[in-house]
């Protein structure tokens, strides 16, 4: 049984170009807390010993500026730097502007992360209950297992009204494990009807209970060994296209393919919100504003 504290591993990294502007760091309180600022909280609530951040070196000023003064002396706080020639030389390519996706940020952190983990998006609020269900679950995963899981969530529930949104969607077996996950790139609210795009760019219905994976993944580092190979294969197919992304789906699909592993389906009902785009921010607020009016959340948090 592995008692150990895991870690909690937040992609920060990202550009948020429909959001238009560095989202990770954004305020959502008087305060001035960021999104991040919750999901850690809620974890340190829920017993995460370490918080890792995998971000770019242009921001790594500000970024450190933020959270060193916050949870200096409360966390144990690392870094982690994803950047886009930080792939084999072979591969590079100068004309890309595009990092290579949350399955390469994931491979950064490889080297700092010994323990069991999970991972989650910067600008995505998963709520209190989410992080105590995932630090059991790894709390009760022996770390040299290839036992892992992740939170999921009802589409309904993580839609932006103000434009289109990309999310996992989970096929879950009868035990209530993951059997694959589909990435669905383009799904948005039309005439109060939840469509996605087809390959074809068609739009088809997608049902509003469809399961769905918010990015928020609970790995031992055992996931690290599927990891590494199957980049290389990615990029020997894809390097050469300059918006192709290498997504923790992509390495959870093969996993599950390899029959090594099993990815169990965790299920909260917290509601998860996040900002896509600069007109999500506002519903934000006021959910954050109702969350510490029913004390949920301190008005301090640090």
């Amino acid at each position: 049984m592995n008692k150990k504290k895991p870690t909690l591993v937040i992609l920060a990294a990202g550009i948020g170009s429909r959001y238009g502007g560095l989202k990770q760091l954004d305020t959502f309180t008087a305060e001035g807390d960021t999104i991040m600022d919750f999901s850690i909280y809620d974890a340190l609530q829920a017993g995460f010993g370490k918080i890792i951040f995998i971000i770019r070196k242009s921001i790594e000023k500000e970024f450190k500026e933020v959270f060193n003064k916050k949870l200096a002396g409360k966390v144990e706080v690392d870094y982690v730097f994803q950047e886009i020639e930080y792939i084999p030389k072979k591969y590079q390519n100068p004309k890309r502007k595009k990092p290579w996706g949350t399955g390469h940020a994931l491979l950064m952190a490889k080297d700092v992360v010994k323990e069991n983990f999970a991972i989650i998006n910067a600008d995505d609020f998963y709520g209190k209950e989410a992080f105590e269900i995932m630090a059991k679950s790894l709390m009760d995963t022996n770390p040299e297992s290839f036992e892992f899981s992740t939170m999921a969530y009802l589409l309904k529930n993580t839609i932006s009204d103000h434009g289109f949104v990309s999310r996992g969607e989970c096929m879950v077996n009868d035990q209530g494990y993951l059997s694959g996950v589909t990435e669905r790139t383009h799904i948005e609210k039309i005439n109060n009807q939840l469509m996605r795009k087809d390959d074809n760019g068609n739009f088809i219905p997608i049902d509003e209970n469809t399961v769905v994976s918010m990015n928020f993944w609970g790995f031992t580092p055992k996931c690290f060994e599927f990891g590494d190979h199957l980049f290389e294969e990615f990029l020997k197919k894809d390097s050469t296209n300059l918006k192709s992304e290498f997504l923790i789906p992509l390495i959870v699909n093969e996993i599950l393919k390899s029959e090594k592993a099993s990815v169990k389906v965790l299920r909260s009902n917290a509601k998860w919100f996040g900002v896509t785009y600069k007109e999500d921010k506002k519903i934000v607020q006021q959910e954050i504003e109702q969350l510490i009016k029913q004390k949920k959340y301190p008005l301090k948090l640090w």
